[in-house]
């Protein structure tokens, strides 16, 4: 018995009172926890079915190119399974596997025939090209031209009935440039892609220019038409000279690929694409390409990737800094863009930025000095200073 008044506890009490507390709490506990879990599962929603997201995968792969897509597939310690692999892509496993035919000799002669009449006659298709090439001493039938035509990227042009839809993701902008007026250097940019033969293959040329003065701001080199390589053009040159207000471009799956089209509006451009079989729309590029084939690719069979880059290299930097141009008043394209920078300042790039050069002359307070290159006996003409600042 416990005595009263007693300061010492009563451990029996106290257990029994603490085993007693135990249990409600157990019982509280395990009942609550009960109806949480009862709770938990009419109220969580169950996980999304994955077929969704392998739908989602599927419509975004399917917009690709076929090349691009086989070009994903992993073959080399692959996380999944090849099959897994071209079953997700949308490609099958003998495409990956193949290796793709070397481009014969004869192939290669008939596909150079075929790019010098196109500069001549555009609006040759495949009929009319075996015709053409049979008077040549090449009696090929029409599915071969077709074929060389397609790998060549070449496309006769001529109107033709809108029996086709672009995909929802590569969509096509309209045509801004017509009754505009292009006074002013990085109003409009304009790119295109040609065909460039070699000895033993072929590459594709891509070139971005500025339509004012017909400079030739950036270009790459690449054995596949994929997208790749006009990124990195495009990038390169927003990365040099700013930006345009308009950027134009034909139709191809290059250039409306969600990848070029997302850099231009990350600049805030807006984007121009030509009509539909129109190559005039993008005049002065076609006009570049006729003038960088009969100039140079036509006189020297490339052996090599680095033949051809150094070559068409060397032409093009000929073409920015000495070829002079009659439209221009028989002054080169680099002059007539350096001195639009200059004459318009800051104005002149969409950013309302001035280029390296401006800004450094402007923040010296000297005038800028143009690095005129001589082309033959006598030097180009020096732009007159004076002249200009009673302009402005």
């Amino acid at each position: 018995e416990r005595v009263r008044g007693s300061s010492e506890p009563d451990l029996q009490l106290e257990e029994a009172a603490a085993g007693r507390g135990d249990e409600r709490f157990r019982g509280r506990h395990g009942s609550g926890e009960h109806r949480q879990r009862g709770a938990g599962r009419s109220s969580v929603p169950a996980d999304r079915s994955v077929e969704g997201r392998k739908r989602f995968f599927g419509t975004k792969a399917r917009q690709m190119s076929r090349a691009e897509r086989r070009a994903l597939v992993e073959r080399e310690d692959p996380a999944l399974p090849v099959s897994q692999q071209c079953r997700l892509l949308a490609v099958s496993r003998s495409s990956v596997y193949r290796r793709p035919a070397e481009v014969s000799e004869e192939d290669r002669a008939i596909m150079a025939l075929i790019d010098r009449q196109y500069l001549a006659r555009p609006y040759y298709g495949s009929r009319r090209m075996a015709a053409w090439l049979a008077t040549q001493g090449h009696p090929v039938n029409r599915k071969r031209v077709q074929r060389l035509m397609r790998l060549m990227g070449l496309v006769a042009v001529y109107q033709r009935p809108n029996t086709s839809k672009p995909a929802a993701a590569h969509k096509v902008y309209p045509y801004l440039l017509g009754g505009l007026s292009i006074e002013r250097v990085n109003q409009v940019w304009c790119s295109d892609i040609t065909y460039i033969p070699m000895a033993k293959g072929f590459l594709y040329l891509v070139a971005i220019m500025d339509w004012h003065s017909r400079a030739v701001l950036a270009w790459r080199l690449s054995n596949t038409l994929g997208a790749d390589f006009c990124i990195e053009a495009l990038e390169e040159a927003l990365s040099r000279y700013g930006g345009p207000e308009i950027f134009n471009t034909d139709q191809g799956s290059q250039f409306t690929s969600d990848d070029f089209t997302g850099t231009l509006k990350d600049h805030v451009i807006t984007i121009s694409m030509d009509g539909k079989g129109r190559c005039m729309d993008n005049i002065f590029v076609e006009r570049l390409w006729r003038s960088l084939k009969y100039e140079e690719v036509y006189l020297n069979a490339y052996t090599s990737v680095a033949e051809a880059k150094a070559g068409i290299g060397a032409w093009l930097n000929f073409y920015n800094e000495e070829r002079q141009h009659q439209s221009l008043g028989y002054r080169t394209p680099r002059q007539i863009y350096d001195e639009g920078l200059w004459i318009c300042g800051r104005s002149a790039l969409p950013t309302g930025c001035a280029s390296p050069a401006s800004r450094a002359g402007s923040e010296s307070g000297e005038m800028l000095a143009f690095a005129h290159i001589p082309t033959g006996a006598t030097a180009n003409k020096g732009i007159d200073m004076e002249d200009l600042r009673s302009r402005i």
